[in-house]
């Protein structure tokens, strides 16, 4: 029987992605374990590995296509001994998607470029993945395991990471202890509409314009704004932390970084290093403001995962600094610096931007002065972080010139209220403005 391979569904919030490559081709044999795509999510580009052993049957969609949706036919294999003619005839027809215009056919693809890229989860499956609207995640073993024993998925709470259901779930189903009718998921909010498409043009001369289709990356980015700010309570405390004891501190421990023998340093900390240090211990020392909010509980996180916006072409991710209350700030400069660079590579796995307890949202270095950031759920919290500048203040009574950075600290209300969140910022502003504290 032939053996269908679907687009994997590569983050439990993945609707859809870009088939960038295939790196095989009809009547390649593979096993167990062969790379044999590469596809682009809206934030990243990974790898897809094989699960069964057989013979590439058809490829039903073309490298370079877009907006294929999770569990969508894109090619069949032939099992062992089976005939491939056969097998090639019987496979369905190609998923409707949008291939981009300059996309070679599948005999033609380019070379697949060498990228440390994520291994994802593997693409062979034979079983559907959503009943009344609401995916089940599932491994495609688990697919394959459950279609065999008859067992139906959404019937099933997973036991791997965010309720994947995986092969010892269906085990145990088999064995007659594992089968729980799982919760319906609550329904997507509904967003206000804006103006047509045709409505916004009409207030433009023709011809005044030219219009930039989104990416998938903007689409995501705007569907997650809007909802944040349409169901989160926002709410937002600022204050000014000098820092002149902060950068002194930084300059020594910049001079005393160990050497290569070529001359390079071990590590070179940036302010936002250091920020990232002083809201992971602030988040320590104030644990009810570590939370995410659920309508059932308030999750209290055990650390302080602090994600970080980078900006990248066509829009910003948020890798995460994980238990940044624990790590040198040697450490954090280098992951940052690390992440930094494969973001913009578009390299990064999804364990390595998704989730998280908190964000760090830095303009300082474009001179922005101040600003209130929109929180990213399941964060309650974003820090913005406004420039450091000379400024005019009264200590003892006294004018003096400081160093001064503004911070405003978002809430969701729900989690952290008003005084929760000044607490948190007090306890910040603590750090920031006696550094020595983070290195103890």
């Amino acid at each position: 029987m032939p053996i269908n391979i679907t687009m994997p569904a590569l983050s439990p919030t993945m609707e859809e992605g870009n088939l960038a490559k295939w790196l095989v081709k009809e009547g390649d044999k593979i096993k167990s374990g062969d790379v044999i795509a590469e596809i682009e999510t809206d934030k990243a580009t990974m790898e897809v590995e094989a699960v069964d052993e057989g013979t590439v049957a058809k490829i039903l969609v073309p490298a370079g296509t877009e907006g294929v949706k999770v569990n969508a036919l894109i090619a069949v294999l032939a099992g062992e001994g089976e005939d491939v003619a056969a097998a090639a005839s019987g496979a369905g027809a190609a998923p409707a998607a949008v291939p981009k215009a300059d996309a070679a056919p599948v005999a033609a693809a380019p070379v697949a470029t060498p990228a440390p890229m994520a291994s994802a989860a593997p693409a062979v499956t034979s079983a559907p993945a959503a009943t009344d609207g609401h995916r089940t995640f599932a491994s495609p073993l688990a697919r394959r395991l459950a279609k065999d024993a008859g067992i139906d998925l959404t019937a099933l709470v997973g036991s791997g990471p965010h309720g994947r259901v995986i092969k010892k779930d269906i085990e145990a189903a088999a064995a007659g202890g594992g089968v729980v009718k799982a919760a319906p998921a609550a329904p997507a909010p509904t967003l206000a509409k804006g103006q047509s498409d045709d409505a916004v043009l009409k207030l433009f001369e023709p011809g005044s314009y030219e219009l930039v289709p989104h990416d998938g990356m903007r689409k995501t980015i705007a569907k997650r704004l809007q909802e944040s700010k349409q169901t989160i309570p926002h709410f937002y405390v600022t204050v000014d932390c000098e820092l002149d004891a902060l950068l002194a501190l930084r300059t020594q421990l910049n001079d005393a970084a160990p050497k290569s023998k070529d001359g390079v340093p071990g590590y070179k900390l940036s302010v936002n290093d250091m920020v990232i240090k002083a809201l992971a211990l602030a988040l320590r020392d104030v644990p009810d403001a570590n939370v995410s909010w659920t309508d059932s509980n308030m999750v209290k996180h055990k650390h302080a995962d602090v994600g970080v916006a980078v900006s990248i072409p066509g829009g910003l991710i948020t890798p995460i600094i994980r238990s940044a209350e624990l790590k040198t700030l040697s450490a954090i400069s280098n992951e940052m610096k690390d992440y930094g660079k494969r973001a913009k590579e578009r390299k990064l796995k999804p364990e390595e931007y998704q989730g998280g307890t908190t964000a760090v949202s830095n303009m300082g270095m474009m001179g922005v002065k101040n600003f209130a950031a929109v929180v990213n759920p399941p964060h309650a919290t974003i820090l913005a972080v406004g420039a450091g500048e000379q400024r005019v203040i009264v200590r003892k009574g006294e004018m003096a010139v400081a160093t001064v950075m503004s911070v405003t600290l978002s809430t969701d209300h729900r989690a952290v209220d008003g005084a929760l969140g000044a607490e948190l910022l007090g306890a910040f502003k603590g750090y920031i403005e006696n550094p020595m504290g983070m290195l103890v």
